[in-house]
């Protein structure tokens, strides 16, 4: 077996090693550990208040591998939370391979009506948080020689109108992915995913689903899943990638 391909096969198996998702209970966060885990990951399942739908998750992928999943409860919006996160996670098994920053505040906040309080919520959840849990977990990660995942959002580049502060959020996690993969080279590698199209919002009508997907090169939503093969490619195939963002979006980002 040549150098090239033992480097090749030990970057391939997942077996055994841990990732911790933040906001895992639900939506496109359940699908990345579902992903993960069926891969061979153990996983440390962060929710905030979905105890009940992250109880779930865990019996159905404990079915699958007993011994393979935790949870762990907190609130992303309070800084003196995030250390401990970042702790409990790389103590359930030893150690912690791959952080996913997915967890995600998003609500409208039309430009003349922002409060404080607004802005410091959606940037607390959207950029403070993976910042520094990220900087929590980063000996772990060295350790490891493992990932970070952000979960951005094409409106990182294209601002979604009526929601400017979450844009500016989504941005700046964007920059945050390429400082932290400078900051953490050589040993930690950290990309980003950034989907379009994939859940709609609560309350949204009809005829904006339409215009929305008539903007996408193929035409269609995607799906969970098509994210969490995404993440699941950065963890575990590309392991000369960092700093980047990856767009799941259909080709809405094309723009036309």
């Amino acid at each position: 077996m040549t150098e090239t391909t033992a480097h090749d096969s030990a970057a391939r198996d997942l077996t055994g090693r841990v990732a911790l998702v933040t906001g895992a209970a639900h939506r496109i966060g359940a699908a990345i550990a579902r992903t993960l885990h069926a891969a061979g990951m153990n996983v440390v399942l962060h929710y905030r208040s979905s105890r009940e739908a992250a109880e779930r998750l865990r019996e159905s992928l404990e079915a699958r591998r007993a011994g393979s999943v935790r949870l762990a409860a907190a609130d992303l919006a309070r800084f003196e939370a995030l250390a401990p996160l970042a702790e409990e996670a790389a103590a359930a098994w030893g150690r912690l391979d791959v952080l996913v920053n997915n967890a995600s505040t998003f609500y409208p906040t039309p430009f003349g009506t922002v409060t404080e309080a607004q802005w410091e919520e959606l940037l607390a959840t959207n950029l403070k948080a993976p910042f520094f849990l990220t900087q929590a977990a980063a000996p772990h990660l060295r350790e490891a020689g493992g990932c970070v995942v952000n979960l951005v959002d094409i409106h990182a580049e294209r601002p979604l109108p009526g929601y400017p502060v979450y844009s500016i959020a989504k941005a700046g996690l964007a920059m945050l992915t390429r400082a932290l993969a400078r900051e953490l080279g050589p040993e930690v590698r950290v990309n980003g995913v950034a989907p379009g199209a994939i859940l709609w919002p609560e309350g949204m009508d009809a005829e904006t689903k339409r215009r929305i997907i008539e903007r996408t090169a193929l035409k269609r939503r995607g799906d969970p899943l098509d994210v969490a093969r995404a993440v699941l490619f950065l963890v575990r195939e590309a392991d000369y990638v960092t700093g980047q963002v990856l767009a799941v979006d259909g080709g809405r980002s094309l723009g036309h």
